[in-house]
C-alpha cells in the first residue's frame, strides 16, 4: 500500500471507500499486512469518532452494505481479536450477520434472552425483539462507537452475542430432543452446551456457533477494557 494512499485516507475523513480497504499484492512481509490492518483501523475510527456530520456516520455504519464483507475482510479478519482491526472486523460480521438472517437471529435471541437478563439488558434490545428491532439495534449500537464511548458500544456487542449465543444452545438442546423423541440413530456426541448424552448434526452444528459466539463476546469485553485503559492497540 502506498505512502501517497496512506496519506490520502488521512487527509479525506469524509470520504470512505474500497480504496481504503486496498488488498495487498501476494508475497508482503505478514507484518507490513500487519501494520497496514492497524494504521488503516485507527485511521477509520479516528476519523469516524471526529466527524460531526451525521451522514459520515450513517455512510460508516452502512459500508459493508454497499462494499460487501470483503472489502473489510482481507485487512481486518486475520488480525487478533483483541485488537482495534479484530474488533472492528467482529462487530462489522456480526451486523453484516444479523442483516442476512435478521429472522434466525431473532428466532435465537427470544430462546436465548429469559436465560441471559444481565446481558439482555446491557446489550439494550426492545421488546419485543422482532427481526426489524434486532435489525435497527445493531446499527444503533454501532453508530455509537462512532459517537458515543467505544468501550460500551464493544460491551453491548458482547452482550448482544452471549444472548444469541444462549438462544442456540436452546436450539442445539432442542434439536437433539426431537431427534431423540423421533429415535434418531444419527446422534453423536454431545457439547458442553447440551444436557443429553447425544447430539444431531444439527444440534452439533448450532453448539459449534453458540461456541464462537461466545468467544467473540469474550474478546469483545476484553477490547473494551483495553481500551479503558488505553492499552488496545
Amino acid at each position: 500500500m502506498s505512502g501517497s494512499n496512506q496519506s490520502a485516507r488521512h487527509h479525506s475523513p469524509v470520504k470512505f471507500s474500497p480504496a481504503m480497504f486496498e488488498q495487498l499484492d501476494g508475497g508482503v512481509d505478514p507484518e507490513v499486512i500487519s501494520q497496514a490492518a492497524h494504521t488503516s483501523a485507527w485511521a477509520l475510527l479516528s476519523q469516524g469518532r471526529a466527524n460531526n456530520d451525521p451522514g459520515v456516520t450513517e455512510r460508516l455504519v452502512d459500508f459493508t452494505d454497499h462494499y460487501g464483507l470483503d472489502a473489510i475482510a482481507e485487512m481486518w479478519a486475520e488480525a487478533p481479536g483483541v485488537s482495534l482491526p479484530g474488533v472492528l472486523w467482529r462487530i462489522y460480521a456480526l451486523r453484516d450477520t444479523v442483516r442476512r438472517n435478521p429472522d434466525l437471529m431473532s428466532r435465537y435471541y427470544h430462546l436465548g434472552q429469559d436465560n441471559a437478563q444481565v446481558s439482555r439488558v446491557v446489550a439494550g434490545v426492545a421488546e419485543p425483539p422482532e427481526a426489524d428491532e434486532l435489525c435497527r439495534t445493531i446499527d444503533q449500537i454501532l453508530t455509537g462507537a462512532y459517537t458515543g464511548e467505544f468501550d460500551v458500544a464493544l460491551e453491548r456487542f458482547a452482550a448482544f452475542c452471549r444472548v444469541v449465543a444462549l438462544g442456540q444452545a436452546v436450539a442445539a438442546d432442542r434439536a437433539d430432543d426431537d431427534a431423540q423423541s423421533e429415535g434418531d440413530e444419527g446422534r453423536r456426541r454431545a457439547g458442553e452446551f447440551t444436557t443429553t448424552p447425544g447430539s444431531t448434526w444439527a444440534g452439533m452444528k448450532l453448539t459449534r456457533a453458540a461456541r464462537k459466539l461466545i468467544t467473540t463476546a469474550e474478546e469483545l469485553e476484553s477490547a473494551a477494557s483495553a481500551w479503558r485503559h488505553h492499552q488496545l492497540d
